[in-house]
């Protein structure tokens, strides 16, 4: 399985902005630019889209946890804060807190806590800043 999204940037850093797509649709041209991801500009930013799918992709995770331990979730809220930091000159995410609340009825504290920590670990998106990263470039002259 693939999925696709593109960007599209013009102009310098500070000064310039950018579009962002997905395949499905579900972002088409979305803004984006150095004050929506620096500053609090309206718009996008890559670290909001990935807290976002960090999110999405843990209460998912933990659903499947949960119903191999045969409980099923009412609901699983998760709160995914990215943090980015200036290091060495650059900047780089040096950490996603999860906020996670879950009802379950009646639910057990141990599986829940089994459940969760097994997500955490093993949920796609946890796991891509481990990921190999491959690159094809074209300069277009």
């Amino acid at each position: 399985m693939k999925r696709k999204a593109s960007a599209v940037w013009q102009g310098g850093l500070q000064d310039g902005k950018g579009a962002i797509s997905t395949d499905s649709g579900v972002l088409k041209d979305t803004q984006y630019s150095f004050a929506t991801r620096f500053e609090n500009g309206i718009g996008t930013n890559p670290e909001e889209l990935i807290a976002a799918a960090h999110a999405g992709c843990f209460s998912m995770a933990l659903s499947a946890e949960l119903g191999q331990a045969g409980i099923k979730p009412e609901r699983i809220g998760t709160t995914a804060t990215l943090t980015l930091d200036k290091v060495d000159g650059g900047f780089a995410i040096t950490a996603v807190h999860l906020d996670v609340a879950v009802k379950i009825p009646g639910g057990d504290q141990a599986a829940f806590e089994k459940a969760t920590a097994s997500a955490k670990a093993n949920c796609p998106v946890s796991k891509v800043l481990k990921a190999t990263i491959t690159m094809d470039a074209k300069l277009e002259t």
